[in-house]
């Protein structure tokens, strides 16, 4: 018997019109770019360039099928990963600080955007990972219409790093069917400190809070495999710097109890931690521990059931 595979969002979004509309909303925005909370408001139509030292033209680091990420979107065929050049925070430990920081990439027009996802679907990848996508939403969404005009029907993954507008996360509604934030921080001094993002866990919060209004908890197949829904990323730091008790109450009682958390234990000093003290070195057993403790106390239990 045939399978019969879910019909991603961005399907009915485009036959409706909306996507259209969607790419127009966008496009306006870069002539005064508040895509994301730093509300730069520059003209990147124009060539200007804010924090995330982006303008209209697209960066892309690397276009390739991934089998690092979680178990749930590699399957058996891996996770259809597409590098995104520079970021839209500043995390002083960032492990792909060549791409997010030193803007290690090429310039890619919307077109050959568009035919590589259509490369990684015909390689058979199970889904189409945007990795830091939220500074190039507009040309993102532009080229999608043209990968679906040409035959994509894989899910995409929004995975980005929790420091999203809520209105930007809106006008994705039926555009993205697996949203992957992480959620960094549950205070304001080691935000402001190492991403430079004071505001950070707040708006965060918020985004979330849509992210999961629009797709709900993560669901998947019968391979086992992701299909929609809200998968959270929690990247534990050495010294309770993350805030790991904050951040997990936030997940269990303000988004669901039945969220799949990735609780995370691979930080090692990279980049610029080994000017911190409290960062320059890897994370201890007992302090992932402490964490995957907190988050069983608050109910969580999807994500990290193997520990």
């Amino acid at each position: 018997m045939k399978r019969v595979m879910p019909t991603p969002v961005y399907l009915e979004t485009y036959r409706s019109g909306e996507l259209e509309k969607r790419i127009e909303k966008f496009e306006d925005i870069l002539n005064e770019c508040k895509l994301c909370p730093r509300e730069c408001a520059v003209n990147r139509n124009r060539g200007e360039k804010g924090y995330c030292k982006s303008d209209k033209y697209m960066m892309v680091s690397s276009v390739q099928p991934h089998f690092g990420e979680e178990d749930v979107l590699v399957g058996t065929q891996g996770s259809g990963t597409i590098f995104l050049t520079n970021c839209n925070l500043g995390c002083i430990y960032c492990q792909n600080y060549d791409i997010s920081h030193l803007g290690h990439g090429q310039r890619m027009t919307e077109e050959d955007f568009a035919f590589s996802m259509l490369g990684l679907q015909k390689r058979e990848c199970h889904n189409i990972n945007f990795v830091t996508p939220t500074h190039f939403i507009p040309q993102i969404v532009k080229a999608l219409k043209i990968a679906v005009e040409n035959g994509l029907h894989v899910p995409l993954v929004y995975n980005c790093g929790g420091y999203e507008s809520k209105s930007t996360i809106e006008l994705l509604d039926g555009i993205v069917d697996i949203y992957m934030p992480d959620t960094k921080y549950g205070d304001v001094e080691t935000a402001k400190k190492y991403s430079n993002a004071p505001d950070y866990f707040e708006t965060c919060k918020e985004a979330l809070k849509e992210m999961h209004r629009q797709v709900g908890d993560l669901k998947v197949d019968e391979r086992g495999i992701a299909v929609s829904g809200l998968l959270i990323r929690h990247l534990v730091l050495p010294n309770g710097l993350a805030g790991s008790a904050e951040v997990l109450k936030f997940i269990a009682t303000e988004i669901s109890k039945e969220s799949y958390v990735n609780i995370m234990l691979q930080y090692r000093p990279m980049y610029k931690a080994y000017e911190y003290k409290e960062l320059n070195r890897g994370l201890k057993m007992s302090e992932y521990r402490e964490a995957i403790d907190i988050a069983r106390e608050w109910g969580l239990h999807r994500g990290f059931e193997q520990i």
